[in-house]
């Protein structure tokens, strides 16, 4: 729940960043315990916007808050 809980939040801050933008939750099978989130461009290259796979205890800490991962979006338009 808490993962799913967390990917909602981060997905409408995206979603209200730049509403034109896409956003997919899992893809692809998940990784066990960890929460990323990563950028698709349009030529097809990843870039990861941010991860929490080694992040913690505290479990808290595997979470980005969404205006970090908004942020870091923002970056990558720039």
């Amino acid at each position: 729940r808490v993962f799913g809980r967390n990917a909602a939040a981060v997905s409408a801050a995206l979603r209200g960043a730049m509403a034109q933008l896409p956003v997919d939750i899992n893809p692809r099978p998940p990784r066990r315990n960890s929460f990323e989130v990563s950028l698709v461009k349009e030529d097809g290259s990843t870039v990861e916007l941010w991860s929490g796979i080694r992040k913690g205890p505290p479990r808290k800490l595997k979470f980005p808050q969404p205006e970090t991962v908004v942020e870091a979006l923002k970056s990558n338009f720039a």
